[in-house]
């Protein structure tokens, strides 16, 4: 008697493994606050050491569409698995066109490739606005595969910023890296 699953059971059974990718909303927050008040408070991946609020994540979440910009979950089974968002680089005019991206895993998902999908999903969205550059900036040497990730996208290592974060009784330095959107520099922006 054969136990193998049919293939067609296989397939259901892998897409509902497949995680949705979706713009976050506010029902979102109380599970982004979780994921990133591990990091918070575990990790050095945030230079916060106090885990923001639901409420504080509902201004920032807030803040990021009002730029035009997006955010966005990976849902596996009905379960934020990650999410990501970029900002402005800075707030300085002359920046405009120059963003950040940030991204943050549950730790039950990671290396399950969700957190490329992820990032591959928030440049693909980033390259239709009006930005050229994206910036990320890693911390500690991307010790925790997030280098790696970004390196992989076509992400370019352009510095080190030594010692200028203190966290969990240490030193952190953070890597910076950057990535082209669209055409980059190769013409000047129509605003």
């Amino acid at each position: 008697m054969s136990t193998a699953m049919p293939s067609s059971a296989k397939i259901s059974t892998a897409a509902a493994l497949a995680p949705l990718l979706r713009d976050a909303t506010e029902a979102d927050l109380p599970a982004i606050q979780a994921i990133y008040a591990h990091h918070v408070l575990h990790g050095v991946a945030s230079f916060e050491e106090t885990p923001p609020s639901v409420d504080d994540l509902r201004g920032r979440l807030a803040s990021v569409l009002s730029h035009g910009l997006p955010y966005m979950v990976a849902e596996v089974d009905g379960k934020i698995a990650g999410y990501c968002y970029a900002t402005p680089y800075r707030p300085r005019v002359a920046y405009r066109h120059t963003i950040e991206d940030s991204i943050y895993m549950d730790d039950a998902f990671r290396g399950r490739g969700i957190g490329r999908l992820l990032l591959e999903a928030l440049i693909t969205r980033c390259e239709t606005g009006p930005w050229r550059q994206m910036v990320a900036v890693i911390a500690d040497g991307g010790s925790g595969g997030s280098l790696s990730l970004h390196r992989s996208l076509g992400f370019e290592l352009t510095g080190t910023l030594k010692a200028v974060g203190f966290k969990h009784g240490r030193w952190l330095d953070t890597t910076l890296m950057q990535r082209t959107l669209g055409i980059g520099a190769a013409a000047p922006p129509s605003r």
